[in-house]
């Protein structure tokens, strides 16, 4: 069930847009569009701009994406550029890899990224390092995409959240999209990209729908690697999310506001490069950061733009310390309301915003 956050401002009648992946209801200016569709919009506009662009994983042709992600595709493109593959994530990432080094483009489908756990040579060792280690002579435009953290019920080993991960690594690029916009305009520019990217989608935002501009439904809509975006504009608190989070970060917001508090919501987009200069803009002119993500604590995105905050003048504006709310220091459990324990919810970012205003100061 759609929260009214990101029910507001969704087109509800009109016309139907007839595109793959662009199914939608046309309502002036603005269509509704499900992140899965999205993203298939944009791997079908890549697809037709450039014909070295192809798609490999498991289930993506003839049973068009374990989630749907590339339905049509293999219909418009066959077997040669949407390609099936056994489940192997070692062996058909490194065909892409070696793919990608003869002026090929691959998109590898992970079915889910903690698969990709399978393939972590070839997307550390082969792919990320090789521009560097060639001195610059062997580029490799390659995408990786996937579904990205916990599921429902998915339990440990298919729940983890890969952003601090693979960030961590120099030579990779990683984005991770909350929105229809920004899944469409992130997919483009990884494909676009002369570098390794990492796109950690969501699973439960695939069926979500968000108002796509007019803007964003043109074949030149691409979302820059590297920059964050203000979903929402405050002045006492900076609260700092990316992919599902954000809308919790967007509802925690709106809890607040009741309050009198005025919180500003920074959507990453890119999780490397990280956008240093919004985050340290936004910490200066609020005085005050609450980060929010569904990874664990230790070493975490959260943990990266705190040392940020601290090794910049951000520090010299900061108010009160800096709030971390993230996923508990556990493996996922399976039980539902384990589960549910283990992730942020609304009235844990609630608090922390709260600590960090002083309107409570209770740990």
């Amino acid at each position: 069930m759609l929260s009214s956050v990101l029910r507001k401002g969704v087109a509800a009648s009109g016309r139907r847009v007839a595109s793959i992946g662009g199914g939608g209801v046309r309502s002036m200016a603005t269509i509704d569009m499900a992140v899965r569709e999205a993203i298939c919009q944009g791997l079908d506009e890549e697809m037709e701009r450039d014909e070295n662009v192809f798609i490999m994983g498991e289930e993506v042709a003839q049973y068009q994406g374990a989630y749907k992600v590339t339905k049509g595709l293999f219909q418009k493109y066959g077997d040669k550029r949407v390609i099936d593959t056994p489940i192997t994530e070692m062996g058909f990432t490194g065909l892409g890899v070696g793919a990608s080094f003869h002026d090929l483009k691959p998109v590898i489908e992970f079915m889910t990224i903690n698969f990709s756990m399978q393939a972590i040579d070839q997307v550390v060792n082969g792919a990320a390092k090789q521009f560097y280690m060639s001195g610059g002579d062997l580029a490799c435009p390659i995408v990786f995409r996937g579904p990205n953290g916990f599921s429902a019920g998915t339990a440990a080993q298919h729940s983890q959240c890969f952003g601090a991960w693979y960030s961590s690594c120099p030579g990779l690029k990683v984005v991770s999209p909350y929105s229809s916009e920004d899944a469409k305009g992130l997919i483009k520019a990884a494909i676009r990209d002369p570098n390794p990217v990492m796109v950690l989608e969501h699973e439960l935002m695939y069926g979500i729908s968000f108002p796509m501009s007019d803007e964003a439904q043109s074949k030149d809509w691409v979302v820059p690697i590297g920059q964050a975006k203000i979903e929402r504009e405050g002045t006492d608190v900076t609260i700092i999310s990316f992919s599902k989070p954000v809308g919790l970060a967007l509802e925690a917001a709106e809890v607040m506001a009741t309050k009198g508090v005025s919180c500003e919501v920074i959507n990453l987009l890119s999780l490397r490069p990280l956008d240093r200069k919004t985050i340290i803009a936004s910490a200066k002119k609020t005085g005050r950061v609450v980060s929010l993500e569904q990874g664990w604590p230790q070493c975490g995105i959260s943990s990266e733009i705190a040392a940020i905050l601290m090794e910049t003048d951000a520090f010299n504006y900061l108010d009160a310390p800096m709030e971390r709310v993230t996923g508990a220091d556990v493996p996922m459990p399976y039980a539902a309301d384990l589960e549910k324990a283990a992730l942020p919810q609304l009235e844990d970012v609630v608090a922390a915003i709260e600590r960090t205003t002083y309107r409570s100061m209770a740990a």
